[in-house]
């Protein structure tokens, strides 16, 4: 089911996943409202232990913030002893925000040693088991595939003519799970074009993996193609990476920056230079998917309610999809989410990466390098309420078109964006 997320724009579009089956299902209640960042609870929450464990959270965070350390800990050991991995999803919640707080308060009781011993902690969890978790996370929730679907489409009606070759330049390719959709399409167009993908990464045996298992389906498929591995380290300049791509003067670039753009966020000069670096590579489209958060507050305080928002309305969603005792959700949670929470949480200054802001500091941000917002089209709202009834056949689940950009959330909470630029 599909509805409006409570806010108010001048170019937003309602849309309702089952307006072709039933127009009869009640509006959802609007639980949440965002103005200039402020918070308010939401009401189904009201005075009940769920709401009370969220204050007790955000009581504990400003105690942290207030140097007052010894009610910290008091405040740490009620919160984990109420809460549990296994609970319902409020207390699921409150685990994972309760160890991010631990791994904070370690900040200032270990002194300068404990900024190496924490980013080691948040980071440091087998590679093996990120790598599983993320496999989940797009299976069991449509975040991810939404995403990349609607980047796909997008890419596939910016190319459309492109009839020679095309090549695709995909920051954080990940497993590659993005393109064999994609793949099938091309191999369906006539003249068959060559289609070659750049892939960046920061494990080179992952990525030549990843272009092994294309490279494979695209033969399979009858399609001409080629993988490059390209090694971005974190931490490493994207811009004299981008900058050694090989363009060849006969192929049609895209670019995917699927929930990338966020990790550059430490330093938006750079950030601008990557983009107008981009720009200038004249990529026929850049696909850009984001979190619809602002974990990039410089006030802790501010990004700690933000985080506990965003993530109660991830793990509601888990709560209400999957059963209580799934591996996978666990996994999800506790390896992917609890990642990110952690960093959020717990990590300072050049140490956090997951700086996820909304999409209007991103749109501002690419009109001021020169990009223009290409409207996602028809096709694309049709194949994203498709995945959601066939695979997601929740009525928590929403979708949202605000200026020409889709947004999925849950119960009323925009939680992804995706749009397409040019």
């Amino acid at each position: 089911m599909l509805g409006s997320f409570g806010g108010s724009s001048s170019h937003e579009v309602d849309v309702d996943v089952d307006a072709d089956q039933d127009n009869s299902s009640p509006p959802p209640n609007v639980y949440l409202h965002h103005h200039h960042h402020q918070i308010q609870p939401r009401a189904n929450f009201a005075a009940s232990p769920s709401l009370q464990m969220r204050q007790l959270l955000i009581s504990c965070a400003e105690l942290i913030s207030r140097s007052d350390l010894s009610a910290a800990h008091r405040l740490i050991s009620i919160l984990s002893s109420n809460s549990s991995p296994y609970g319902d999803s409020t207390e699921r919640l409150v685990h994972q925000f309760t160890r991010a707080l631990s791994l904070r308060l370690t900040r200032y009781t270990a002194a300068a040693a404990a900024s190496t011993s924490i980013i080691t902690t948040i980071a440091g969890r087998d590679d093996a088991l990120v790598q599983s978790s993320y496999l989940s996370l797009n299976q069991v929730t449509p975040y991810i595939r939404f995403s990349q679907l609607t980047a796909n489409q997008a890419i596939l009606e910016a190319i459309d003519g492109a009839h020679h070759a095309i090549h695709i330049l995909d920051f954080d390719i990940m497993h590659g799970v993005q393109w064999p959709p994609l793949m099938q399409a091309v191999a369906e167009r006539y003249p068959l074009p060559t289609l070659r993908i750049t892939g960046t990464g920061s494990d080179l045996e992952i990525l030549r993996r990843t272009g092994d298992r294309l490279a494979k389906f695209a033969h399979s498929l009858g399609l001409r193609f080629q993988f490059h591995p390209l090694i971005l380290l974190p931490g490493e300049d994207p811009i004299s990476v981008a900058s050694s791509v090989l363009l060849l003067p006969d192929e049609t670039l895209a670019v995917n920056c699927v929930h990338y753009l966020h990790r550059l966020l430490r330093d938006r000069d750079r950030l601008a230079l990557f983009l107008h670096r981009i720009k200038a590579m004249s990529p026929r489209v850049l696909t850009v998917a984001e979190r619809e958060a602002n974990h990039n507050h410089p006030i802790f305080q501010q990004r700690f309610l933000e985080a506990v928002d965003h993530y109660a309305a991830v793990f509601d969603s888990l709560e209400a999809t999957l059963p209580p005792n799934s591996r996978e959700r666990l996994a999800v949670e506790q390896i992917w989410f609890g990642r990110e929470i952690a960093d959020i949480v717990a990590a300072e200054g050049e140490n956090r990466r997951e700086r996820h802001e909304r999409f209007r500091s991103w749109e501002v941000m690419l009109r001021s390098t020169g990009f223009g917002n290409i409207p996602l089209s028809p096709f694309a709202l049709s194949q994203a309420k498709l995945l959601l009834r066939l695979h997601y056949p929740s009525e928590g689940y929403q979708l949202h078109i605000i200026n020409d950009s889709f947004f999925l959330g849950w119960q009323n909470h925009p939680l992804f964006s995706v749009s397409s630029w040019h």
